[in-house]
């Protein structure tokens, strides 16, 4: 993390209220922009990235990228801490894979390890730290790097002797030994104890069946980009569970919907598609717990037993694959049309083309449960 640089640099900021939707992937709607000085000033919580990296030898020897940082940093001089960290910077749709873009430009900055090197990169977690009060929320990534790479420590940033790969035993006595940064202490000795391969490579142990699918949506509302979506699996998979997500949400400007109205807006236009029988799909409510650690857990244990999940949202998608679940390849869309997001702006500014993005059907649900003033109310109140 670059403290000694005189850039300005243009902070991702969130209000505390809003923390816990960002275990739901929903970033971009609930971040700010500001100034670095500013809100470090003025205790803004704001997002960071943790990257741990690991390589292994011709050997087959696991080897830990640890950073040791330089004595003239502000904060924990000469401490050890993780192989690369640093703040995200601020962009209007900032989803999990820029987020990614900022861990592997701050391991760049870091040890001159260009991206090409970077084999795998993965989420893990999510986690709130205190840094002199202020929230930082850590986005914590693991990364797999080719063996032979070449480290080029920042003089800048890093202590250059002591910012190395490390061994097994020598990271242990790091641990043991050395000053540590706590945030990072936890996570080398959890994946001390981890099978941190098993995380990094690609699931190889997949059921070939495809049976029953899981489609995961929060439906705000439901539009013909979902339609098409569940179209495509129903001629892939027999069965589809359908999650209506964050279903304890409503009345508020990102989710005006109630779940039962959400239920209404499926049934409803799979009823006038000619060959979707209700025995071929089910709608279950999955509220949202706000923990991107335990929700998979959660939405598995709600629905019941399932092949195969489809979701286009990267955050989702990493989520389940990091629980050895079977993600299907995207469904492409035309993403800047068929976005809820966009359809609720649209009846906001009074513009008709909303009802060419949506189910007929859906249209006329929301007349019936004016929909439409309730979604100009919220955003004129911007709950």
């Amino acid at each position: 993390m670059n403290e000694n640089t005189n850039r300005k640099e243009i902070l991702a900021c969130i209000d505390d209220i809003n923390i816990k939707y960002l275990h739901s992937g929903q970033t971009s709607k609930y971040i700010f922009p500001m100034e670095r000085k500013e809100a470090h000033k003025n205790n803004i919580s704001h997002l960071i990235v943790r990257f741990f990296v690991v390589t292994i030898t011709p050997k087959n020897e696991i080897l830990y990228l640890v950073q040791k940082r330089g004595k003239n940093k502000m904060s924990y001089p000469e401490y050890f801490t993780d192989s690369a960290s640093g703040h995200i910077i601020y962009e209007n749709k900032l989803g999990l894979e820029a987020i990614k873009e900022n861990a592997l430009r701050e391991l760049e900055e870091e040890f001159g390890i260009p991206t090409h090197k970077v084999q795998k990169i993965v989420f893990h977690n999510l986690e709130i730290e205190k840094d002199n009060f202020t929230n930082e929320i850590a986005y914590i990534f693991y990364g797999l790097v080719d063996h032979d790479v070449k480290l080029e420590p920042n003089p800048h940033e890093l202590e250059i002797d002591g910012s190395r790969f490390y061994s097994k035993s020598e990271l242990e006595n790091i641990l043991e030994r050395e000053k540590l940064v706590d945030y990072s202490k936890q996570h080398w000795i959890k994946l001390l104890g981890t099978n941190i391969l098993k995380l990094l490579k690609e699931k190889d142990y997949y059921k070939d069946t495809q049976e029953t699918a899981l489609f995961i949506g929060r439906f705000q509302p439901f539009h013909l980009g979902h339609l098409h979506v569940i179209q495509k699996i129903l001629k892939e998979c027999k069965k589809l569970i359908i999650g209506i997500g964050s279903s304890q949400l409503s009345h508020t400007k990102n989710d005006p919907f109630t779940s039962d109205e959400r239920t209404q807006f499926i049934v409803s236009s799979l009823e006038s598609i000619s060959g979707i029988t209700p025995e071929r799909y089910e709608i279950i409510k999955i509220p949202d717990i706000f923990n991107a650690e335990k929700w998979v857990d959660q939405v598995v244990s709600t629905v019941g037993e399932f092949d195969v999940i489809f979701s286009n949202s990267e955050w989702v998608r990493q989520l389940f694959q990091n629980k050895g679940i079977k993600v299907a390849e995207k469904v492409l869309l035309e993403l800047d049309n068929y976005n809820a997001t966009k359809i609720r702006n649209l009846i906001v500014k009074n513009d008709n083309k909303w009802l060419g993005l949506v189910p007929k059907p859906v249209h006329e649900l929301i007349k019936k449960f004016n929909g439409i003033d309730r979604i100009r109310a919220l955003y004129n109140n911007k709950k």
